[in-house]
């Protein structure tokens, strides 16, 4: 499993607003890049986004969908078709006057599954650093 860290000067409740509005998932997740649909009860456990990732015109039809959400903690479900499935955890701490965001993800299935844990480690890092410097942006923007 792979987790990565970043202190954030914006409240775990202003990092809250924008994980649970799923119309601003392609805003700090890369790879995604456009909403086709957002479930009503997004990100209650079982509701998905309807999203695309790639670039145009080579876009594919993905969706998301919430495991589990309740303070402080999503954990979501992605398609990354054609190449399976991947777990992500993103957690939230009050720290000082800010807020701790970790997010963890790890592969589900194959065929990405099959590649050794080390090189998936190395390959996904520096996409999820920028995935947290996104979201933490977006929350301290709501912030001011």
């Amino acid at each position: 499993m792979n987790r990565v860290e970043r202190h954030t000067s914006a409240t775990p409740a202003q990092v809250w607003s924008i994980l649970s509005n799923g119309w601003l998932y392609p805003s700090w997740v890369v790879g995604a890049s456009r909403i086709r649909d957002v479930d009503d009860h997004w990100p209650q456990a079982g509701a998905r986004i309807h999203h695309s990732v790639g670039l145009w015109p080579a876009l594919l039809n993905d969706e998301t969908e919430s495991i589990e959400s309740k303070a402080g903690l999503l954990e979501l479900s992605a398609a990354a078709w054609p190449f399976g499935r991947a777990r992500i955890r993103m957690t939230i701490e009050k720290d000082g006057d800010g807020s701790l965001i970790g997010m963890e993800e790890f592969v589900e299935t194959a065929p990405l599954k099959w590649i050794p844990p080390v090189i998936q480690q190395t390959a996904m890092s520096p996409r999820l650093n920028e995935c947290l410097r996104r979201l933490a942006m977006l929350a301290e923007r709501k912030a001011g």
